[in-house]
């Protein structure tokens, strides 16, 4: 049974509502229903079935997909009476009230017309509501009432490196004294250092589906580790078909040319290479890069050429570069059952995609909105991100090879006093942590640690009282 972080999440949610009394006067007073969204096979179905059964003698679980190819018991649902019949239909017996009962909508964006339905079912408050969906961001984008009032949407991924350290028996206590020597600045032990490389190579070929973890943790056999992560890249090909005729077969080539887009030395999306056909723009392709993100199978990094802080000004969004929202799935693609590339560190296969790709997924898993920095005469840096404790940009480098101190286009970006740079980092294979010339070198499983803003921490947040005076 794998550990995730999501878990918490959940059991924080549902106390916080616990607590929350509704007042006349003021109404719900707060009271929401959970919407998780993810990319399918990422383990949100498992996830709220192991706490829903955990936290309520009632527990309700509804497959709506399931039910829009099956029975289409909710299809023609438009009212809460309407929803209550079929409900108790299915689990008369199992319904008590909302402290008692939870009722889990899965794969709602099957029936968009109840993701406007979450809001009266929250106003009615007869039994407590989690849903979830895989296409939640393109279902919301196409819902003409969306129910941001009612709902509160957390994001769930793969597992990130820590989770799968957890996953491969890594005690807490060792990754809190990593934790702690990467606040300090200091490098590991020699011994610690080659164990975490060896798991962090591992986690490159397994990546963060728990499907794949779980048969890693089973009996390493990477066969069938690879036939599970191409299975889930294939499934990901065909949801994209699922899509109108007229943007499916655009979303499926972008999709497949991810891998080799990566092996290239820009590494961004190419117009013309879409379609092969001359004149084309970004704005041509705006829905097929907004469904591959917003279903959560890709991961955009967007070019940017002001880098102030926070990075949300001089978007040039018709430089994109996509990444899979799996390194596992990467490899996969990218290198099938030969593993040693990765393992042995074959010398004539560079691994910088993949490094970039894990580092990606790692910062995106963290909450942060990723950047690269673009410059004709200075180069580019690999990322981006809002540094909210210095209140300035973090540029972060990563480098997969025994040149790691080779940076020219990072050099020239902390040089620049406009951009107000505080501190850079270079992600590497060395143990040793350097600072030299404001830039700091840290060993690569270090990005586990790096931009980290849960929810939970969100939700501990709290406003020091503002002093009197008289």
């Amino acid at each position: 049974m794998l550990e995730r972080k999501f878990s918490e999440q959940i059991v924080t949610f549902f106390q916080k509502q616990k607590s929350i009394t509704v007042d006349s006067a003021v109404g719900l007073n707060g009271r929401k229903i959970m919407l998780v969204n993810g990319a399918r096979q990422v383990g949100k179905s498992y996830i709220i079935r192991q706490v829903g059964q955990k936290l309520f003698n009632h527990y309700i679980e509804i497959d709506l997909k399931a039910d829009s190819e099956g029975a289409r018991d909710f299809e023609r649902v438009r009212s809460v009476d309407d929803f209550y019949i079929k409900l108790g239909a299915l689990a008369g017996d199992r319904l008590s009230d909302r402290a008692g009962t939870l009722v889990f909508l899965d794969e709602i964006q099957a029936y968009p017309h109840l993701l406007t339905m979450l809001k009266f079912l929250n106003q009615d408050g007869r039994y407590t509501y989690i849903a979830s969906g895989s296409q939640l961001g393109v279902a919301l984008f196409n819902t003409p009432s969306v129910p941001l009032g009612s709902v509160e949407i957390q994001q769930m991924y793969p597992l990130d490196f820590e989770e799968f350290l957890w996953a491969m028996g890594c005690g807490k206590d060792v990754i809190e004294l990593m934790e702690q020597s990467y606040n300090k600045g200091e490098r590991l032990s020699e011994s610690l250092h080659n164990y975490m490389m060896r798991m962090f190579r591992y986690y490159l070929l397994t990546g963060g589906m728990p499907d794949a973890v779980n048969q890693f943790v089973k009996d390493q056999n990477m066969a069938l580790i690879r036939t599970i992560q191409t299975n889930i890249h294939n499934l990901y090909a065909i949801d994209a078909s699922q899509y109108d005729v007229a943007h499916r077969l655009k979303i499926r080539r972008i999709y497949d040319m991810i891998p080799s887009n990566l092996e290239n030395k820009k590494k961004r999306v190419i117009v013309k290479d879409i379609e092969n056909k001359k004149g084309k723009q970004f704005s041509d392709y705006e829905e097929e890069f907004e469904y591959l993100v917003e279903s959560g199978i890709a991961l955009d990094v967007v070019a940017i050429s002001n880098p102030h802080f926070p990075l949300y000004e001089s978007v040039t969004k018709s430089l994109l570069k996509l990444y899979l929202n799996d390194v596992g799935i990467l490899t996969a693609m990218l290198y099938g059952n030969n593993i040693d590339a990765i393992l042995q560190d074959e010398r004539s296969v560079n691994l910088g995609t993949v490094y970039e790709s894990v580092v990606a997924q790692e910062l995106h898993a963290h909450g942060n909105k990723l950047h690269y920095y673009d410059n004709k005469k200075k180069g580019e840096v690999d990322f981006l991100i809002n540094d909210f404790n210095s209140l300035s940009v973090l540029p972060i480098e990563v480098k997969s090879g025994k040149n790691y101190k080779e940076h020219s286009a990072l050099t020239h970006f902390i040089s620049n006093s406009d951009y107000g740079i505080k501190n850079a980092i270079v992600l590497c294979n060395e143990r040793e942590v350097q600072v030299k010339d404001g830039i700091t070198y840290l060993p690569i499983y270090y990005c586990m640690f790096i931009g980290i803003h849960t929810q939970q921490s969100i939700n501990n947040l709290s406003i020091p009282p503002v002093p009197l005076y008289n």
